[in-house]
């Protein structure tokens, strides 16, 4: 008994089915490595006392880079009031030996977040006492950006404002007219002690 061949349509749409399943296939495994690459965002941790564990980063007393230190503040709400917050707690200054990033005076006047880029508005005064020199503004904004990065993981880069306007540099160093991904390579990396003999 003679076997009927497929017809070249019935071929065609197998092919078509074949295609259309296998980039179904590698969208699905392209997000699932994408999410196991860049997990989604986690809120500071909440702890039921109605606090959050945050980190900051300061200047180390020697002035060799940025320091973590970890604090404890009020759990906030939406990600660009947590923000706000934290960038007011960082303005605060270390509780330990770890020098100051901020102004005390720095205030936020709003941060909004779009995608993955958060838009800081400080007040003027955060830019008229900034010290001048370009290790100053240099550690002030990235000890904003970093800071940032490390507690909202939603936001790959920042952008600033002063008084609501966009600016060029805050002490004529850094280039700001573009958004800023974090940088931790001025990390001061922990002191490792020498082995015991």
């Amino acid at each position: 008994m003679k076997r009927s061949r497929p017809s070249r349509w019935g071929m065609t749409l197998l092919g078509f089915a074949f295609m259309i399943s296998a980039a179904v296939y590698g969208a699905l495994m392209l997000q699932k490595y994408e999410q196991r690459r860049n997990p989604p965002p986690l809120p500071p941790s909440a702890q039921e006392s109605g606090t959050m564990l945050v980190t900051l980063f300061f200047a180390a007393d020697d002035g060799s880079g940025l320091v973590r230190e970890g604090r404890e503040m009020d759990s906030c709400g939406e990600p660009a009031e947590c923000i706000g917050d934290v960038i007011q707690e960082l303005a605060g200054g270390p509780l330990g030996d770890l020098a100051p990033t901020l102004p005390p005076v720095t205030t936020v006047r709003d941060v909004q977040v779009t995608g993955d880029i958060a838009v800081v508005d400080l007040g003027h005064e955060f830019v008229e006492a900034l010290p001048a020199g370009s290790s100053a503004e240099m550690t002030a904004v990235y000890s904003i950006i970093d800071t940032i990065a490390v507690n909202f993981p939603l936001v790959r880069r920042v952008s600033f404002l002063v008084e609501g306007k966009p600016v060029r540099t805050f002490t004529g160093h850094l280039d700001l007219r573009q958004p800023l991904a974090p940088d931790f390579s001025l990390e001061r990396k922990a002191d490792i002690p020498p082995p015991a003999r």
